[in-house]
């Protein structure tokens, strides 16, 4: 009765947890507060690509500060 478990794991990341889900989509989260960015989730990608979906919201996050 081999019950396997599928390996979750976490990612630490420019001040972010990219935590892989069962479906292999992605949540990422703040590692702390003041939060720049509400957590969200990542659709079935690669790692690469969620680092790249986390750096370019932090550019818009960027940009939308410097227009205020």
């Amino acid at each position: 009765m081999g019950y396997q478990e599928e390996r979750q794991y976490a990612v630490r990341y420019r001040g972010f947890v990219l935590l892989q889900q069962r479906n292999h989509s992605w949540l990422v989260r703040p590692e702390r507060s003041p939060m720049t960015l509400l957590p969200f989730r990542a659709p079935t990608c690669s790692l690469e690509d969620v680092k790249a979906l986390v750096d370019w919201r932090l550019q818009q996050e960027a940009k939308l500060l410097s227009v205020a």
